[in-house]
C-alpha cells in the first residue's frame, strides 16, 4: 500500500498519516522533517529530493505526507496507491494550526524534525490564509485531481475525515 497526502497546511496531513502508518504498520515519511533542520532552518533541495528517493527506493509500502512539489512530487503521485487531498477550508486549517500550537508549544512533534519546537507566526498564518492557496498551488491540485482522478479522495472536512477513517481504513 502507498498513499501520498496532499493538501493545505492544517488541514491534518501528518495526523492521518501517522493514523494511517500505525494502523497498518507501514512507514511514514513527513516532508516537514527532511524539509527542516533542527532550528527551523531549511535544508537544501538537492538534499530534501536524495532522502525522499532513498524512502522510496527502500519501502515497498509507504505514506508520504506533504505536498512540496519540488521534492519527488510526480513520482509519488504515479507510484501511490492512493493520493488523499486534504481540500479544508483556509479558517479550519488557522484553527487547527492554532490547536497544534497549544499542544505543542515548546516542543517538536512526530512530524517535523527535532529542535524545531511548534510555533505560530505572522508568515505561517499569512501561507495557511493566502499564500498556500495561491492560484498556481490551486492549478497544481486541479491537475492532480484531473491526471489522477482515479485514486484521488478528496477529504473537504472532519466529517468527511471520520466517515474516510472509519469505513475505508
Amino acid at each position: 500500500m502507498k498513499i501520498a497526502i496532499i493538501g493545505y497546511a492544517g488541514s491534518g496531513k501528518s495526523s492521518l498519516a501517522g493514523y494511517i502508518g500505525n494502523k497498518y504498520n507501514i512507514p511514514v515519511l513527513y516532508l516537514d522533517c527532511i524539509h527542516w533542520l533542527p532550528g527551523w532552518i531549511e535544508r537544501k533541495r538537492e538534499e530534501e529530493i536524495k532522502i525522499a528517493e532513498s524512502f522510496l527506493n527502500n519501502n515497498s509500502d509507504w505514506v508520504i505526507d506533504g505536498t512540496y512539489t519540488r521534492v519527488t512530487f510526480v513520482r509519488r503521485l504515479k507510484e501511490a496507491d492512493k493520493i488523499i487531498f486534504m481540500n479544508f477550508n483556509r479558517f479550519t486549517c488557522l484553527y487547527r494550526a492554532f490547536k497544534r500550537f497549544f499542544e505543542y508549544r515548546g516542543k517538536s512533534r512526530e512530524s517535523i524534525t527535532a529542535g524545531c519546537d511548534e510555533k505560530i507566526d505572522f508568515e505561517f498564518v499569512k501561507w495557511i490564509l493566502y499564500k498556500g492557496r495561491g492560484k498556481k498551488r490551486k492549478e497544481i491540485y486541479r491537475e492532480v485531481l484531473k491526471e489522477y482522478k482515479g485514486k484521488v479522495i478528496v477529504i473537504n472536512n472532519q466529517k468527511e475525515l471520520n466517515l474516510y477513517r472509519n469505513k475505508q481504513l
